[in-house]
């Protein structure tokens, strides 16, 4: 008698666990730039753009619960994995005005994030914004120097995502009004690694970042393309 209660209970926790295992909420996790950031929501030390003061009348968002991530976990039933955002980050290693921004760039900072099931990339924004040299499709004998274009820089982070992060689902968002370039090398690219890409559209901006109307544009297409 006592062995068969004890396989009943052992059965009925296994199916507790199973069902837990089933309502568990995804974890999504961000590598982004000035887009994903708000004050002390962001690893120190990393630049932010959104915080709860407007300085310079530069955008109207000044609450975190108005950004586009947050909305997107809050009402895609996500948990909120790492947000490794950095305001002004670069894919290359090439920012503005031609300083090095190794220490920044998206490929620098893929390795701070968590095992996610998610991993959304939005980037390649201020590539396009610095005119940092496009560069060669290659994957092979690449050079430091390489890593300052973008076509090799974004091999390299797209080649490392996935090896890194097996099983995660990884999806590159792409912003509105990038050099045609820069928009048709990360469509070229995430095909031939077998990441995802979503293109962006009519998203409303303040100095050249989504208003709190564009925040709510961005989650809105993000939302949708990852319930499809």
């Amino acid at each position: 008698m006592k062995l068969r209660i004890t396989l009943l209970l052992t059965v009925a926790l296994a199916a507790s666990a199973m069902r837990g295992a089933d309502t568990a909420k995804p974890v999504v996790s961000i590598l982004g730039d000035s887009y994903s950031t708000f004050e002390s929501y962001i690893p120190e030390g990393n630049a932010v753009w959104y915080s709860p003061v407007i300085k310079d009348n530069r955008t109207d968002v000044n609450d975190v619960r108005q950004t586009w991530w947050w909305q997107l976990i809050s009402e895609g039933g996500y948990i909120l994995g790492v947000n490794e955002s950095y305001s002004g980050a670069t894919i290359s290693y090439t920012g503005y005005n031609g300083q090095d921004f190794r220490d920044r760039s998206f490929v620098t900072r893929l390795p701070r994030i968590v095992p996610s099931d998610i991993l959304l990339i939005f980037g390649a924004t201020n590539d396009s914004w610095t005119g940092a040299p496009v560069g060669e499709y290659r994957s092979d004998n690449l050079t430091l120097g390489h890593m300052y274009e973008f076509r090799p820089a974004l091999e390299v982070l797209l080649k490392d995502a996935v090896n890194r992060f097996p099983g995660t689902r990884i999806v590159f968002i792409i912003n509105t009004e990038l050099k045609q370039s820069i928009t048709e090398s990360i469509e070229v690219l995430c095909k031939r690694y077998g990441v995802e890409y979503l293109r962006l559209h009519d998203i409303d901006k303040i100095t050249g970042h989504p208003s709190i109307k564009g925040m709510s544009q961005i989650k809105d297409q993000v939302l949708d393309y990852l319930k499809k």
